[in-house]
């Protein structure tokens, strides 16, 4: 708490030597809770902005304005509103501040998370989505999700055959990120001398970008503050780990001529020139932002997705009994499980869906700028105004599903709605234009893991835990985890 006091104190003493008087054209501004001095709204975030935000636009309303620092910002909440952000006026919505830390990850926002709309963004986003993310690219790796998939089945029937517990939280994200790491870098994580490097560097990464950084909402004394909480220190210290994780990876690549298919090797080629950008020529630092994209959304998002699965159908016995019958009454005495079964599982579709709308692990969007001044649902939006599209308040709004905290995948049974953009009551991937692209890679990964774990084990709880012992609590950050690792013990079965 003292070090909140002391940044609170910085930052009034410098807006007092720098204020100064200017005249504002009065707006309309959407409406929104009173403000502190200097430090605005900050207070009010918590440590689950998302939950915070979606109570105070409970009495501000479906758009709320809010005050961070010098920053001033609006909230959409409902279905309405978001859809008004990220289809109506989604070419002016759809731009991104500059975050401090986040330009230097990305190697100075060569990315596509973190960069701005533009011509290069837009060049570059068609040439990935049709080289890397299409139906097609996502075919050519199943053969790495089924060995990486049939690797972690082996380790959770030593597992069973021990009674041991397993924390499904750790072994599910290692598993996302040996597949990430093979599709993307051509490595195999087991064994190689980059595993430890790129532990770190992915640690570090979340870290550093899910971090409160100073620096954005006060311009004077932010990153002064920085230094003083570390925050600038470790941001340099991350880069340097991932610059040097990258650098390795491609020198790898290079060196091993039978490494073709990974996604280096068309990074490669769009920087040769191999593939068209328009104007636009590929160098070395956006062949590493793009890579960055892929190890920031690829890794922990299909293993938290997949424990957040297990989370909820471990303290919904009824649903996990129903899902497990499905799966092996569908799959019945076939080996060679394929990620194609999942049409075939309408309820444990239904499951996924209901974990994505109770569970997003975006809650909040990345953050959107408004690129000129507009207008919804009849209040004024400035230009340069930071927009949160709270996806978390859309999932537990009550106006749009009924009883919003309780677990019931039923509500998706004869409903169309999907996770694919194209609903604004679920939209754990976000939509329009900065929809997330690798939805396609993650969902394949999400699916063929939950089939083996549901089909191949029975699962129970470690010895004195009973399923209210289950926490259902969330972390914050770039992602949101479970807060505390689930852990249970497989049991072999039959199909084990």
């Amino acid at each position: 708490m003292s070090l909140w006091y002391i940044i609170v104190a910085f930052v009034f003493f410098a807006s007092l030597l720098t204020g100064k008087n200017t005249k504002k054209v009065k707006k309309d501004l959407p409406p929104g809770p009173r403000r502190f001095p200097i430090i605005g709204n900050l207070h009010q975030l918590g440590s689950n902005p998302q939950r915070s935000m979606f109570k105070l636009s409970e009495k501000y309303g479906s758009l709320m304005s809010l005050k961070f620092g010098n920053v001033f910002a609006v909230v959409a909440s409902t279905p309405e509103t978001v859809k008004d952000v990220l289809k109506t006026f989604d070419a002016d919505c759809c731009s991104r501040p500059y975050l401090t830390y986040a330009a230097r990850i990305s190697y100075n926002l060569k990315d596509l998370a973190f960069s701005p709309y533009s011509k290069y963004w837009r060049e570059v986003r068609k040439m990935t989505v049709v080289e890397l993310y299409t139906a097609k690219r996502v075919k050519t790796f199943q053969h790495i999700r089924q060995e990486e998939v049939a690797s972690f089945v082996q380790f959770i029937k030593q597992s069973a055959s021990l009674e041991k517990p397993v924390n499904l939280n750790r072994k599910l994200v290692k598993l996302s990120g040996s597949v990430i790491c093979k599709v993307g870098f051509g490595i195999c994580l087991k064994g190689s001398k980059l595993a430890n490097a790129y532990e770190e560097v992915i640690q570090g990464t979340m870290e550093v970008l899910g971090s409160f950084a100073a620096a954005d909402y006060f311009p004077v004394v932010g990153k002064l503050i920085d230094r003083i909480t570390g925050l600038h220190n470790k941001c340099e210290k991350v880069f340097k780990a991932l610059d040097s994780f990258f650098d390795q990876s491609i020198k790898h690549h290079l060196e091993n001529p039978n490494i073709k298919e990974d996604i280096i090797e068309l990074l490669l080629k769009m920087e040769r020139g191999e593939t068209g950008l328009g104007e636009f020529q590929l160098t070395r630092n956006h062949t590493k932002g793009i890579l960055l994209n892929l190890l920031i959304a690829g890794v922990d998002t299909s293993g938290h997705t997949v424990t957040w699965v297990m989370t909820h159908l471990f303290t919904n016995p009824r649903v996990l009994k129903k899902a497990q019958a499905e799966v092996r009454e569908v799959i019945k005495n076939k080996d060679n499980i394929t990620e194609e079964d999942i049409e075939r599982l309408e309820y444990l579709k239904m499951v996924i869906k209901e974990t994505l709308r109770i569970n997003p692990l975006v809650p909040l969007l990345i953050t959107r700028e408004a690129s000129k001044d507009i207008k919804i649902g009849g209040y004024d939006i400035p230009k340069k105004t930071w927009i949160y599209v709270n996806i978390w308040a859309v999932h537990r709004n009550p106006n749009v599903w009924n009883d919003p905290e309780a677990f019931i995948p039923e509500r998706f049974m004869d409903n169309e709605i999907d996770y694919k953009g194209l609903n604004f009551e679920l939209l754990p991937f976000g939509s329009g234009r900065r929809m997330c692209p690798g939805i396609g890679m993650g969902m394949a990964l999400v699916h063929l893991t939950l089939i083996n774990l549901l089909y191949r084990f029975d699962w129970k709880l470690p010895e004195g835990m009973e399923i209210e012992d289950v926490d259902l609590e969330e972390s914050y950050g770039l992602v949101c985890p479970k807060k505390v690792p689930l852990k249970i013990v497989p049991v072999l079965t039959q199909w084990s």
